[in-house]
């Protein structure tokens, strides 16, 4: 039998900065990352704009399976926890 893989620690919460990676990579990068996270995990993605394109295809791509949550909404300074289920 296989453990069930569930994270209550504060190790949960993953940091995921976009400003950091090159323009052309990041959408990649972040379905990568979700990608990896499992069920219960949070990525709290920082970046220096909206990113609109990026939720519409976000929720395309993994719909109800990972949520999506603002955190920070000022210009400049947009913190989102994406949180897989």
């Amino acid at each position: 039998m296989n453990p069930i893989h569930v994270h209550t620690s504060p190790d949960s919460l993953y940091p995921f900065d976009a400003r950091g990676i090159a323009k052309r990579f990041r959408h990649a990068a972040i379905f990568g990352a979700l990608d990896a996270l499992h069920a219960g995990e949070t990525m709290r993605f920082v970046n220096d704009h909206d990113p609109l394109p990026l939720l519409d295809q976000l929720g395309q791509r993994y719909g109800a399976s990972v949520e999506i949550t603002y955190r920070q909404r000022d210009s400049g300074q947009i913190v989102i926890d994406f949180i897989k289920h």
